[in-house]
């Protein structure tokens, strides 16, 4: 069975990212490390055929994206226009928008709404992905709400996805947590993280206590395409050195070597 492909989310990268230039430098860093898959997330507001030409002057291949859902709701056509030009037939949500948190109701709202989005996509040839974190963990009315976007959501027109250091953050064992998204998962992201007398803080990849080794097995057997390094905060000295740790260490990972 082929390996997963790896890269880097670019919400790690956000504040190297935000114009053009910046974007420049960041990909020549990038495919110095001999990264050629990101997801976009977290990019600046500059127009997406910029950054097309980017991401064909070096290589890049484009797995997936994080946009808003509003604008999934209020812009699609245009949104999926972007995502052609990028050459990425992925578009991800990053959370579920707060007004449908904390109920079931809520939860079932968002399915319904997300399959409405994916259908329209897998029109034009693009698929929906949602993010988790850990508050679809929590239970109502006797159900999980990651649970319910899982059973009750279309496989044709919702993807995940998924994030395995909130999956372990909340409870779960996140290597076998996944397999309930056979066939479902395009791109998972690789996260690491460690709570001890402190709290919970984000780390780079293989230095916390995620279980990676594990989750890596796991989308081998299951034909994950893609697993993306992500870390939203806790570097150990700036994003760009942690995703130089991270990115060696996710390879070290693959050959069985960490």
């Amino acid at each position: 069975m082929a390996e997963p492909k790896l890269g880097v989310q670019l919400y790690t990268l956000r504040d190297y990212i935000k114009t053009y230039e910046d974007t420049d430098r960041t990909f020549a860093f990038l495919q110095e490390l001999g990264v050629n898959i990101i997801q976009i997330s977290g990019i600046g507001d500059f127009p997406a055929i910029e950054q097309a030409e980017l991401v064909r002057k070096y290589g890049m291949q484009v797995c997936v994206t994080h946009k808003s859902f509003e604008r999934m709701q209020n812009d699609l056509d245009a949104l999926i226009d972007e995502h052609l030009l990028l050459g990425c037939d992925s578009i991800g949500v990053g959370s579920m928008p707060v007004s449908y948190r904390g109920s079931l109701e809520g939860a079932k709202a968002f399915i319904k709404e997300a399959e409405r989005i994916g259908k329209h996509m897998r029109k034009r040839g693009v698929r929906f992905n949602y993010h988790n974190h850990d508050f679809e963990f929590e239970t109502y009315e006797g159900r999980r709400i990651m649970d319910v976007l899982i059973e009750e959501s279309d496989p044709e027109y919702v993807w995940f996805v998924p994030d395995v250091a909130w999956i372990q953050i909340a409870g779960e064992n996140p290597a076998e947590y996944i397999k309930k998204m056979q066939n479902r998962i395009k791109v998972l992201h690789f996260k690491d993280f460690i709570i001890d007398e402190d709290g919970r803080r984000f780390t780079e990849i293989g230095l916390g206590q995620c279980d990676l080794k594990a989750c890596y097995k796991t989308c081998v057997e299951l034909g994950v395409p893609y697993i993306v390094y992500e870390q939203d905060s806790g570097f150990a000295v700036n994003p760009l050195e942690s995703t130089k740790v991270s990115f060696e260490n996710m390879k070290k990972i693959a050959a069985g070597a960490l």
